[in-house]
């Protein structure tokens, strides 16, 4: 799918300043076909969206956790009763069949719930220890709302990697300007319209929409906070524009991860786990899996079942793989497994031919050389670099030496939760794939070059707020210590307080 530039002065837009407005079309990947026509938003238009969010904000944030849960348990119920409308325009503006686009929606659709429901619980006030010099003190502390939130979110999952930002930045008390890839404007422009519905009309979550220079206008925007899911080429373009204004940011920026398979692993099942995770949604996921490394001793086996249940995997119009979202990725998929073949890797199946002008198909590789730049970065495309390792040491190792560290995967029977804790990076599933993204209790995130930061769980409650810490004086000190009367006895009773508390050699238990 690509965004084309045309300047019109008919088409009706929200904000425009005057009669001519420049818009940009969404084609869908797998035809050229236009799916819809959209505004470029300008700078101003973002400020006025910021302006009217912050207004919002008053009223929203002035809600209770119960009934801001009310209003995105409604707005979970109408996505809902609608997700084969939303699933259309997600597999119109993707490419993605229709059967990924529901199974999108549907994670989705679960961790609105749980951000609706459990916000209070993370967020609310609560009593903490004061400890014993300032016994005479209660202590508090509760989360509150940053006010306006800025989103910038990615084409290949348009619905669930924005909400978990969005869904969880609403349940927290703060509105959202949500500016969503142009290569899905429509899937963003439907979430805010449906609920814009629930909250009859009020800004509380706004979409705007436009290239580039949109993006970047939110960043320098009046936002307390910015989320952003992309390149770690534009993550960076994004920090730097939002340190402009000393905004804080989260980013998710890619990945390049691995599946391990251990000498003991069920070999069928961890076939089937890496051509799902390097295949599906054509291969275009940041949490996928790019490399697989198999012990020596199972890896003829693992090569022999991936391939036995890959052959009849293809991608063209009504079947399991679609299209590549964005034309430009082609390219350097192709560059990537040409660099791999050029230095030895011996291709199983698909190969630098199979990279057609839409559609990529499955393609893997094995004994793919560490220096390729099918391991070193990260393809975003349906390709599988198998390599055996002689153990698990070797397998941690070369997971671990790369700059990316998102999330990855390990199959085994004995030692997966050993190996689990060994790997750099944000999440990791054991014998299954990408299981985490679909348990709302868990952070989302990744270190290194895959970003920082955390959306979903407590953590992603907590990621669009501030800690506000608040004591209650219950009775007069013991120990007068913050005050200018202090005498030197006081001065005393603390220093054999802190003796008989911290002076010891006490060790944890």
């Amino acid at each position: 799918m690509t965004a084309t530039v045309e300047s019109t002065s008919t088409t009706p837009v929200a904000n425009a300043p005057g009669p001519d407005r420049e818009t940009f079309t969404s084609l869908d990947p797998a035809t050229g076909d236009i799916v819809g026509t959209h505004p470029i938003h300008t700078k101003a238009d973002v400020d006025d969206a910021v302006a009217r969010a912050r207004e919002a904000a008053a009223w929203w944030g002035a809600l209770s956790f119960k009934e801001r849960g009310e209003y995105l348990l409604t707005w979970r119920s109408v996505i809902t009763r609608r997700i084969a409308q939303l699933s259309e325009l997600s597999h119109r503006e993707t490419g993605k069949p229709h059967g990924d686009a529901i199974l999108e929606i549907g994670i989705a659709i679960d961790h609105i719930a749980w951000a609706a429901k459990h916000a209070e619980k993370v967020l609310g006030q609560q009593k903490v220890s004061s400890g014993l010099v300032m016994a005479n003190q209660s202590a508090y502390v509760q989360y509150n709302a940053l006010g306006v939130v800025g989103v910038i979110g990615p084409w290949n999952y348009p619905v669930f990697t924005p909400l978990g930002s969005i869904a969880y930045a609403l349940a927290a008390g703060n509105t959202v300007v949500f500016k969503p890839s142009e290569y899905t404007p429509g899937v963003g422009r439907w979430l805010a319209d449906t609920f814009s519905e629930v909250v009859a009309g009020r800004p509380v979550l706004q979409t705007v929409t436009g290239l580039g220079e949109t993006g970047n206008a939110l960043c320098v925007a009046d936002v307390d906070k910015l989320a952003f899911t992309g390149s770690g080429r534009t993550g960076r373009k994004v920090m730097a524009a939002c340190a402009e204004n000393l905004t804080p940011v989260i980013i998710e920026a890619g990945g390049k991860d691995s599946l391990i398979v251990d000498e003991d692993a069920d070999v069928k099942a961890a076939a089937e786990a890496a051509l799902w995770g390097g295949m599906s949604n054509a291969g275009q996921t940041c949490i996928g899996t790019e490399r697989v490394y198999v012990h020596e001793r199972v890896f003829d086996e693992f090569v022999r079942e991936i391939t036995e249940q890959a052959k009849d995997l293809k991608a063209a119009p009504g079947e399991k793989l679609g299209p590549a979202t964005m034309p430009s990725q082609l390219d350097i998929i192709r560059s990537h497994v040409q660099d791999a073949v050029d230095k030895g890797a011996n291709v199983v199946m698909g190969g630098p031919t199979a990279i057609g002008e839409r559609f990529v198909q499955p393609t893997i590789l094995t004994h793919v050389p560490e220096d390729s730049t099918e391991i070193t970065e990260e393809t975003f495309g349906p390709t599988l670099a198998i390599n055996p390792v002689k153990d698990m040491d070797e397998a941690i190792a070369l997971t671990n030496a790369t700059a990316y560290g998102l999330a990855g995967a390990v199959f085994s029977a004995k030692r997966g939760m050993e190996i689990a804790q060994q790997i750099r990076s944000g999440m990791t599933s054991i014998n299954s794939v990408i299981a985490f993204a679909g348990v709302p209790t868990l952070p989302f995130g990744g270190v290194g070059e895959s970003g920082f930061g955390r959306i979903h769980g407590p953590d992603g409650l907590k990621e669009f707020t501030y800690a506000k810490a608040i004591t209650k004086q219950k009775f007069k000190p013991v120990l007068a210590l913050t005050t200018f009367a202090r005498d030197a006895a006081t001065e005393k009773r603390l220093v054999t307080l802190l003796n008989v508390l911290h002076g010891g050699s006490k060790t944890l238990k």
